[in-house]
């Protein structure tokens, strides 16, 4: 197999092949003067989500409710990225966010938690701390003679 130059490295060992991503280079808003106007710096970097072939249907579900506006109704994700003056730095910075948003949906959700019931000792240790609370707040009344 041929090493992809494109391809997105995420944690867990997890590689998104370079065909499912897309990325555009538009121009960005901000500081830069002139530059701004000429030159495209600013990245969106796509991401076929719901086509992809390396993650399972649990993890793009997770990842699409993890975009939230991110995503696009055809299970997209589109990251743009224009805090930094150059393309590169910001080629980088989408690529990272894609990749820490992809890595958070890889992990799964925690077990539902299991309902407990205090035991009898602690119901009646609780109410016995309640009568003495309320003990203690009654003798601060006024003494009626």
């Amino acid at each position: 197999m041929m090493a992809d130059d494109n391809a997105l490295l995420v944690g867990r060992g997890t590689l998104i092949p370079g065909r499912e991503l897309s990325e555009a280079f538009i121009r960005a808003g901000g500081p830069g003067g002139q530059n701004v106007n000429k030159v495209a710096t600013a990245v969106q970097l796509r991401f076929a989500a719901a086509a992809s072939s390396v993650l399972t249907d649990d993890v793009k579900r997770r990842l699409l409710k993890l975009a939230g506006s991110r995503a696009t109704k055809e299970g997209e994700i589109v990251i743009e990225a224009s805090r930094f003056r150059v393309l590169e730095r910001n080629r980088d910075d989408a690529r990272q966010r894609l990749a820490a948003l992809v890595e958070a949906a890889l992990v799964p959700p925690p077990p539902p938690r299991k309902k407990t019931r205090p035991s009898r000792g602690a119901v009646e240790r609780r109410l016995k701390e309640k009568r003495g609370r309320s003990q203690v707040k009654r003798m601060r009344g006024t003494i009626g003679d």
